[in-house]
C-alpha cells in the first residue's frame, strides 16, 4: 500500500469540511425522472413505483453545489452533480475483478471504494474568485455536452485544474485554466482508472503523471473451454484466516485472471499541460499505487504480481514496491524496495508482514518512510512493541534506517513546515486508544515526546487536528507560524458540536481559542486566506440557511468564558447558494439528551413534520446505527448538531408523510473490544427502550405508533429489535446481514471467528429467531451488493425464514444496486415501499389492545432486561 497520509481520527478531523464536501459530492450522481406517478396509482409488483408527490418534489429538486477550494484559498470551483443516476447508468455492464468493478467499455470504475455505490457524475462547474470587485463574479465553465466529470483537482499554485470525463467508450483527461475557467481535452489520452492513482499533479505543477490504456493492446481475452474451467483452490494445512470483508468480487478462474491482467494493465505517462506533449514512462504493467516524490525526479511505483488469489482482493496480491528515477525519461533507473508476497492469511483486523504503508517525507531529498509489524500483524498477540518505523533516502542503494519502534500500530506521519518537527501517531485497536508524538526524524536518536494521549472514541476532549497548507511542490504539511500550530476541531460538547480553531504554542503546549462557532449556527474552519493567519474561510449553515463559504477576520481580544473565542471576528459571505427546497424549512428539529436505564448518557435529534403543532402526538420512525465503544465514559458523548441545514433523503423523506423522525439515536455497544458482542442484543434493547421512552415523554411521539429502520449494520439492529422487544409496530431493514454464520471470519468489529464464539454468532443473528419475529418487517436489498458481509442472499434467507414461520414480511430486491442504492428509480421505489409499509403497519395500525383482541399479529417477545455498562 502506498499511503500519503495514514492517520487516526485526530488527524482526520483537520479535513472535516473537505471530507464532508467530498462525501456530499460522492453521494450526488444521476438524472431526472419521468413525470411522477402518485403511489396510490402504481402498485404493480414488477414495475418501479413512486412515492407521493410531496416527497417526489423534494427528491427531484436540484442538489446544492459543492465548493472545491484552491490550495491558496483564493478561488473555488462550485461543482454540481446529479442527485441520482438513471437506472440505465446503474445497469451498465461491469466485470468483477479481484475487488474492483470495472466497466469494460471504457475501463471506468463502477464502484466507489469498498463497492458501496456508483461514482458521482458532475455536470456543471462554476469558477468563483474570492474578490469584492466586479471581476469576482461567478463564471460558468463550458463543459462538453453530456459531461460526466470527476471531482476537479487543483494544481498547488491554483493556476490549473484537471478532471476526468467519463464517456461511453473512454475516460478522457481535461485541464482547466484557474484564472479564466477555460477547459480543453488532452487529445489522444485515454485514462485507466481501474486500480486508482490514474491522475496526479507532478511537483512542478505544470505536468501530470497519469495511467493510460496501452496503445495497440488488442482486444480483450476471449473465454475458452480451458479458461472457464473449474476454479480450483487448495490449502496446505497451515492455519491462517482471511477476514470476511476481503472476499469481495474475487477472481474465480483462469479467464478472470486474464481479464484482470488485460483491464488492469496501464502505461505510465507524463503530460505537459502547457504543450499537451505526452511522454510514456517505462513499459506497461499492473500499476496500482503511483506516488511522485517532492523532488519531481523519483516516483514510488507499486505493481501487482502473480500468483493471484481467489479468496481475497488485489490489495493482498503479491506486490513489488519500486522507486523510479525519471530524470532521464528514455532510460529510467529503478530501485526495488521490497517484493511483498501474497498476503492471503492476514489476521482479522490485522496487517500483512513486511514493509507497508509507504509514504514520502514532504521535503527534499526524496525520502521514503514505512512501517513493519513486529507482532505478526496480529492484535491478539501480546508484545512490548507492535511496529517499527523505517526510513530510506535517495539514491536508495543503502540499507534502510530504523527510526523508532512503537508500542502500538503505526498510524502515519504528519510532516510540518519546520524541518526538525514531525508528528508521529500510533493506535491501539484493543483499547480504542491513540497517541501522537512530536519527533525529529533527523536526530541521531529519535525521541518520542507525547503530544496527545487519549481514547480514539473521545470527542469532548478531542484537541482537533493540525491545520495544513500545501507547499509549492504539492505536498501537504502542518502549518507552523511563530512557534505555533493551529488546530481545527468539531468541538463536540453536551450541547452539540461547536467547531473551533485553536492556536497551540509548541514550547508550552498551551492552546488559545481563536474562533468558535456560534450556538445558533454550525460553522467550521476551512483554510487560512492570504499569507497570514488573521483571515480564514469557514463553511457555515443553520437549519434555515444552506451551507455557504464565509470569510472571517480576527479582531481585537475580548474577555470570554472558558472554551469561547478569545478574539472578536467579522464575517463576509463569499458564496450565495440558495435553498432548493423551501418546504423543508417547515421541519423543526432539536437535540435531545437523556439516560439509559444504567445511567449512560445518550442523545438523538428529533425532527417534527411540516405543520406540526406542539403537544400533539404523531407516528414516528426511529433510525440508528450501533457503534462499538471500549468504555462507557466516551460512549455517552453527544455528537452532531441541531444547527445543520436540514436535507431529506431516504427515511427522512417520511417527514413529508407526517412522521416524526427520532434520528441518529445513540446506540452504543460497550465492552472489551474482544468481547463486546457478548451483550449485543441486551444493549440494543436498552438503547431503544431509553430513546422511545424519552420521545414519548416529550409529548411528541405516539407510543403506540413507532417504527424502526436501519441500513447495513443498522438493518441487523432493526431485525433484532423486532425479534427481542415489543417497542415497535413495524420495521424496514435495508441491505442487512441477518445470519452471521454466513460471515464466519468476523463481522463489523467482532474479530473472533464463529468457531471461537459460536454462541455469539447465533445470538446476534435474527435468522435464528425467525419463529419469534412476528412484527411486520420490510426487507430491501440491492441485488449487486458487493459487501461480503451483506450479500443479497442474507435478505433472501431471512425472508424465507420469516415467511415459513408465519411472519408478516415483504422482500424488495432492487436490480443492479450496490450496498448503497444509487438510481433514481430505485430510490423512488425504496421510499414508496417505506411510505406504504409504515402507513399500513404504523400510522394506520389499530391500538395494540384492539389488535391483540382481534388476534392481529404483533411482537410476542418480551423486552430484555437492561444491562449494566461494561
Amino acid at each position: 500500500m502506498i499511503s500519503r497520509f495514514v492517520t487516526p481520527r485526530l488527524a482526520v478531523a483537520a479535513f472535516a469540511v473537505s471530507i464532508a464536501a467530498q462525501s456530499a459530492f460522492a453521494q450526488q450522481s444521476g438524472t431526472a425522472s419521468s413525470t411522477p406517478t402518485p403511489a396510490s396509482t402504481k402498485t404493480t409488483a414488477s414495475a418501479y413505483n413512486q412515492p407521493s408527490k410531496a416527497i417526489l418534489d423534494v427528491m427531484l429538486a436540484a442538489p446544492l453545489p459543492v465548493p472545491v477550494i484552491s490550495p491558496g484559498a483564493d478561488r473555488a470551483l462550485l461543482v454540481s452533480a446529479q442527485e441520482y443516476p438513471s437506472i440505465a447508468r446503474v445497469a451498465t455492464p461491469f466485470l468483477r475483478l479481484a475487488g474492483v468493478r470495472v466497466e469494460p467499455a471504457n475501463r471506468s470504475r463502477h464502484d466507489t471504494p469498498g463497492g458501496y455505490g456508483i461514482p458521482a457524475c458532475a455536470t456543471r462547474f462554476e469558477l468563483v474568485p474570492f474578490a469584492t470587485d466586479a471581476t469576482g463574479a461567478t463564471r460558468p465553465i463550458a463543459l462538453p455536452p453530456g459531461v460526466c466529470a470527476t471531482r476537479p483537482r487543483w494544481s498547488a499554485d491554483g493556476k490549473r485544474f484537471a478532471f476526468e470525463n467519463v464517456t461511453a467508450h473512454s475516460v478522457d483527461l481535461w485541464i482547466g485554466d484557474g484564472e479564466t475557467g477555460a477547459v480543453r481535452r488532452i487529445p489522444g489520452v485515454q485514462l485507466n482508472p481501474m486500480l486508482g492513482d490514474d491522475l496526479t499533479w507532478m511537483p512542478d505543477q505544470t505536468s501530470l503523471l497519469v495511467k493510460m490504456i496501452p496503445t495497440h493492446q488488442g482486444p480483450p481475452p476471449v473465454a475458452t473451454d480451458e479458461s472457464v474451467g473449474p476454479g480450483i483452490q487448495e490449502s496446505d494445512g497451515r492455519r491462517g484466516q482471511s477476514s470476511t470483508y476481503e472476499a469481495r468480487d474475487t477472481l474465480r478462474n483462469v479467464h478472470d485472471e486474464a481479464l484482470f491482467d488485460y483491464y488492469g494493465t496501464s502505461q505510465l505517462a507524463r503530460i505537459d499541460t502547457r504543450t499537451l506533449a505526452v511522454t510514456p514512462l517505462g513499459a506497461p504493467a499492473l500499476f496500482d499505487g503511483i506516488a511522485p516524490a517532492p523532488d519531481g525526479q523519483h516516483v514510488l511505483v507499486s505493481t501487482i504480481q502473480r500468483p493471484y488469489s481467489y479468496v481475497t482482493t488485489a490489495e493482498r496480491f503479491p506486490h513489488d514496491y519500486t522507486v523510479w528515477d525519471i530524470a532521464n525519461r528514455t532510460q529510467i533507473a529503478t530501485h526495488l524496495i521490497v517484493s511483498r508476497p501474497l498476503a492471503d492469511r492476514v489476521p482479522v483486523s490485522g496487517v500483512p508482514l513486511g514493509p507497508r504503508d509507504f509514504s514520502w517525507r514532504a521535503t527534499e531529498p526524496a525520502t521514503l518512510v514505512w512501517a513493519e509489524a513486529l507482532d505478526g500483524g496480529d492484535w491478539n498477540v501480546d508484545v512490548p512493541e507492535r511496529d517499527k518505523v523505517m526510513m530510506l533516502k535517495a539514491p536508495f542503494n543503502e540499507a534502510p534506517r530504523e527510526l523508532t519502534r512503537l508500542h502500538q500500530r503505526y498510524a502515519g506521519f504528519g510532516w510540518t513546515s519546520q524541518a526538525d518537527l514531525a508528528l508521529l501517531s500510533e493506535y491501539d485497536n484493543n483499547r480504542h486508544w491513540q497517541r501522537t508524538f512530536m519527533v525529529d526524524v533527523d536526530a541521531p536518536q529519535v525521541t518520542q515526546r507525547v503530544l496527545w494521549d487519549l481514547s480514539s472514541d473521545e470527542q469532548y476532549a478531542d484537541p482537533g487536528a493540525p491545520v495544513t497548507r500545501i507547499q509549492p511542490n504539492g505536498f501537504r504539511v502542518i502549518r507552523i507560524d511563530d512557534g505555533a500550530m493551529f488546530l481545527n476541531g468539531q468541538g463536540a460538547s453536551p450541547a452539540g458540536n461547536r467547531p473551533f480553531l485553536d492556536r497551540l504554542d509548541l514550547a508550552t503546549l498551551k492552546t488559545e481559542r481563536l474562533f468558535r462557532s456560534d450556538k445558533t449556527a454550525l460553522e467550521s474552519f476551512v483554510a487560512f486566506t492570504g499569507s497570514g493567519t488573521q483571515s480564514f474561510l469557514t463553511w457555515r449553515q443553520t437549519p434555515l440557511d444552506p451551507p455557504n463559504l464565509f470569510q472571517r477576520t480576527l479582531g481585537t481580544p475580548v474577555d470570554a468564558p472558558a472554551g469561547e473565542a478569545r478574539y472578536a471576528s467579522s464575517e463576509t459571505a463569499v458564496t450565495h447558494l440558495v435553498d432548493p427546497t423551501p418546504v423543508v424549512r417547515q421541519i423543526k428539529k432539536r437535540l435531545v439528551k437523556y439516560k439509559r436505564a444504567d445511567g449512560l448518557d445518550l442523545s438523538f435529534t428529533l425532527y417534527t413534520p411540516p405543520g406540526y403543532r406542539e403537544g400533539t402526538r404523531v407516528p414516528a420512525i426511529l433510525y440508528a446505527y450501533p457503534l462499538d465503544y471500549a468504555d462507557a465514559a466516551t460512549a455517552g458523548q453527544v455528537s452532531g448538531s441541531e444547527q445543520t441545514f436540514t436535507r431529506l433523503k431516504n427515511y427522512r423523506l417520511m417527514l413529508l408523510a407526517g412522521y416524526a423522525i427520532i434520528d441518529n439515536v445513540s446506540f452504543p455497544v460497550i465492552g472489551d473490544p474482544k468481547h463486546a458482542y457478548d451483550t449485543y442484543n441486551e444493549q440494543l434493547v436498552a438503547d431503544a427502550q431509553a430513546a422511545v421512552d424519552e420521545a414519548v415523554r416529550l409529548g411528541v411521539v405516539d407510543p403506540d405508533r413507532i417504527g424502526v429502520t436501519g441500513h447495513s449494520h443498522g438493518a441487523l439492529m432493526t431485525a433484532n429489535l423486532l425479534a427481542h422487544s415489543s417497542l415497535f409496530r413495524a420495521g424496514v431493514a435495508t441491505s442487512g446481514s441477518y445470519n452471521k454464520t454466513l460471515t464466519p471470519f468476523g463481522f463489523q468489529n467482532e474479530r473472533r471467528s464463529v468457531w471461537q464464539a459460536q454462541d455469539v454468532y447465533l445470538k446476534v443473528s435474527p435468522f435464528f429467531y425467525a419463529d419469534q419475529l412476528k412484527t411486520p418487517l420490510l426487507i430491501v436489498h440491492g441485488m449487486d451488493d458487493a459487501n461480503p458481509g451483506t450479500t443479497p442472499l442474507q435478505s433472501t434467507l431471512l425472508y424465507e425464514a420469516l415467511r415459513g414461520n408465519g411472519g408478516t414480511t415483504r422482500l424488495v430486491m432492487l436490480p443492479h444496486e450496490p450496498h448503497w442504492y444509487s438510481a433514481l428509480e430505485s430510490n423512488e421505489q425504496l421510499v414508496y415501499e417505506m411510505e406504504r409499509w409504515f402507513d399500513r403497519y404504523v400510522k394506520n395500525a389499530p391500538p395494540r389492545a384492539a389488535a391483540a383482541a382481534s388476534g392481529a399479529s404483533d411482537s410476542t417477545a418480551a423486552t430484555i432486561a437492561t444491562p449494566h455498562a461494561q
